[in-house]
């Protein structure tokens, strides 16, 4: 009996159920290794679960199409969505990527962006490509860290807003970080990332013509927009730093063009300049100032940019400086200051584990702000425990990211890095601010995992892509 070779190899049979892995054997001819070019799959009997649900929806649909069109227009959607979904799984959490920029409010407190991360997350959760990689793993951990130490306050302030965002502020790390695992891992990264930077781009177009309109009228001040967007400066200038820094460190596994994305970020930069957010400059510098100073093996890159960012940062710094010399105490510089001293008096009441979280939605206290800068919004609201937490939280993650392969990890942190620096001037905890960067640095965690199991995989097949087996003679 002559050992099996692999010019007699024959192929494996595969079996009918999508989910069950087809071993191979090694080309040495050693134990059989399962295939890993599979994500997991709807199983037979939630196949059934959605086909059912297809069909009431469709029931539903024809029963209120005389009512409202609003309802026909939501539930034709949810029709589409759950169509989707029995093709492709991961159908949803990419085709939620530009509606997370949407943050018009629903209900008065969460946004659209909210309702979109909560519905995109069940199907990444059920369909996820496991296991995680050990960076995924150990960044949900830190979170779950984070989570474990503000729900000290959580039981200390028992209402409402205060439970519900707890659960909230999880979504927008913890859920936000799996919805884009799950994305990279399945091979879609390149076009979640293109229907995002699709959004961003129809905001900037949005924001230059508010600013053009603005200008004709003799103000020149920073941009708001009204229908269809509400979106406030910083918010348009904060997601499109996110964009920017995006096309700007274009890692190869994106494949995007290089004049393209030369052109892109020119066109996000116009959208910053024109929003006058200066959280989202001093965010966006600090972001290009790492990825030019560090090494990437797949490309070299021009420090000329660092020319621009520092003139960038002394701009603001003068602005900033004019501000609180000019004496005007209703200014954002002065403002803020006063903000700053008022949510001392608050954590000073509450020193161990704060006031609760979205303490200003309660009537506990004549302050109705949200503090403007994430340590003091961390103190008031979390105590010491929470600032502790959250801090923790953002530097175990940066490290993490660190020592991530450059490749994949270098725009990972640096668009954590990004949201923590806005922090520091703005609100925090704001919706899609927050999201939006931790479902890119998971794409970018699934986009390294999705490409590790692709040279796995082509290591365990010949040429022709079929499964080597050993031959057994009879």
């Amino acid at each position: 009996m002559s050992p099996a070779r692999p010019s007699d190899a024959t192929t494996t049979p595969v079996s009918d159920h999508a989910a069950t892995p087809v071993e191979t054997a090694a080309p040495d001819g050693t134990a059989p290794r399962p295939r890993r070019d599979r994500l997991p799959q709807p199983t037979v009997p939630m196949r059934i679960a959605l086909a059912v649900g297809l069909a009431m929806i469709g029931v539903i649909l024809v029963l209120t199409t005389s009512i409202t069109p609003w309802y026909t227009l939501g539930l034709g959607a949810a029709l589409l969505v759950v169509a989707l979904t029995l093709r492709e799984p991961i159908a949803l959490p990419v085709l939620a990527m530009p509606a997370l920029l949407l943050v018009n409010r629903v209900g008065g407190t969460l946004s659209v962006s909210d309702f979109v991360l909560f519905a995109a997350f069940w199907p990444a959760l059920l369909f996820a490509r496991r296991p995680l990689s050990r960076p995924m793993r150990n960044l949900l951990w830190v979170n779950a860290f984070y989570q474990a130490t503000v729900l000290f306050t959580v039981i200390a302030n028992p209402y409402v807003a205060n439970a519900v965002e707890w659960l909230h502020s999880w979504l927008l790390v913890g859920g936000a970080l799996l919805v884009g695992w799950a994305i990279g891992a399945a091979g879609r990264a390149r076009t979640a990332v293109a229907l995002y930077l699709a959004g961003s781009a129809v905001v900037t177009v949005a924001a230059l013509a508010q600013f053009a309109m603005n200008l004709a009228a003799g103000n020149t001040g920073a941009v708001y927009l009204n229908e269809p967007f509400l979106m406030h400066k910083n918010f348009i200038g904060c997601v499109l730093a996110f964009a920017a820094v995006v096309v700007y460190a274009r890692p190869r596994w994106l494949r995007m063009n290089n004049l393209l994305c030369l052109g892109l970020f020119a066109f996000f930069l116009s959208g910053i300049l024109v929003s006058q957010s200066r959280q989202a400059l001093i965010g966006l510098a600090v972001a290009v100032t790492v990825i030019a100073l560090r090494p990437d093996p797949s490309r070299r890159r021009s420090k000329v940019v660092l020319l621009a960012v520092a003139a960038a940062a002394v701009v603001v710094a003068f602005l900033v400086q004019d501000q609180l010399e000019s004496g005007d105490q209703y200014n954002s510089a002065y403002q803020r200051l006063i903000w700053f001293g008022q949510s001392l008096r608050i954590w000073e009441q509450y020193p161990v584990f704060g006031a609760g979280l979205r303490w200003w939605y309660t009537d506990r206290f004549s302050e109705q702000f949200q503090p403007p800068n994430a340590e003091f919004e961390m103190l008031s609201s979390g105590g010491l425990v929470g600032l502790i937490g959250f801090l923790l939280m953002f530097l175990v993650m940066l490290v993490i990211l660190w020592r991530v392969d450059s490749r994949f990890g270098t725009l990972a942190f640096v668009l954590v890095l990004m949201r923590f620096v806005q922090g520091q001037f703005d609100l925090f905890w704001v919706a899609a601010q927050v999201s939006i960067p931790f479902v890119l640095a998971g794409i970018c965690l699934g986009a390294q995992e999705h490409v590790r199991l692709r040279r796995l995989d082509e290591d365990d097949h010949d040429h022709r892509g079929f499964a080597l087996t050993p031959r057994i003679d009879p």
